[in-house]
């Protein structure tokens, strides 16, 4: 910025991000989704902000709810490691819900 541009008493205003909050967290969780689900098209991502995260809601159809979730929850986790590492490329913490 040059002498001429600033003005005294002006205040350097970051701008908000244009884009989506967590696309590459997203696209990941679509991805694994998708692939595990006997209904590819009922999955759905949805991604909010809560506190100091980025929340991604999952949707899947009521028959894939138990392949999503897995035995004792361990599918779940896992999917939500791997989400939170994609997340870490996008400089974000996530939070995966699965809906039902």
């Amino acid at each position: 910025m040059s002498d001429a541009e600033y003005v005294e008493g002006d205040v350097n205003v970051v701008a908000e991000p244009s884009g989506p909050v967590a696309p590459i967290a997203a696209r990941v969780l679509r991805y694994i989704a998708e692939a595990m689900a006997d209904d590819p098209s009922a999955v759905s991502v949805e991604v909010g902000e809560r506190h100091d995260r980025v929340v991604l809601s999952l949707n899947v159809a009521p028959d894939d709810m138990g392949r999503i979730i897995g035995r004792r929850g361990r599918t779940a986790q896992a999917i939500r490691v791997v989400v939170g590492a994609a997340g870490v490329r996008d400089g974000v913490t996530t939070s995966v819900d699965i809906v039902d």
